[in-house]
């Protein structure tokens, strides 16, 4: 098995939010301390009527959220980002691509959000079904 597999990964979820902010220099932090790599992921989903957004020029929904990703790594890390960090963009939806990114990392970090409803005043929705469904630890940063 390479080095690079032996690695401790950690996953973190990255929406462009203060808390994913907060959490991708978490996850840095805790790579550092425990000689791992962190996995940056930005998740992007096709509303399912699309067509009425491009007719409003609102249509690559992929770009945007690339756009989010990178700012978010210019927040959180300015110029610096840490060589042990690689980030990704993937489709779908974001609580089940998170989910399955983190099967066999050692934790799956994401930022904290209030979304309405009486649990949205405590966690976002995807924080919650996280939660619940990963195979790993999560970690949960304000």
């Amino acid at each position: 098995m390479s080095e690079e597999a032996l690695k401790v990964r950690l996953v973190v979820g990255v929406d462009g939010s203060a808390a994913s902010v907060n959490a991708l220099r978490e996850g840095a932090r805790l790579a550092g301390e425990l000689g791992g790599v962190v996995d940056a992921i930005a998740v992007w989903e096709r509303p399912a009527k699309h067509a009425s957004y491009e007719a409003a020029g609102i249509g690559n929904f992929e770009e945007g959220a690339r756009q989010v990703l990178n700012d978010a790594l210019s927040q959180a890390f300015g110029d610096d980002v840490p060589a042990s960090l690689s980030a990704r963009l993937l489709q779908g939806s974001p609580a089940a691509v998170l989910t399955e990114a983190s099967v066999g990392a050692r934790m799956l970090v994401v930022g904290q959000r209030g979304v309405g409803g009486l649990l949205g005043l405590i966690l976002g929705s995807v924080s919650t079904a996280v939660i619940k469904a990963a195979p790993v630890p999560v970690l949960v940063v304000q």
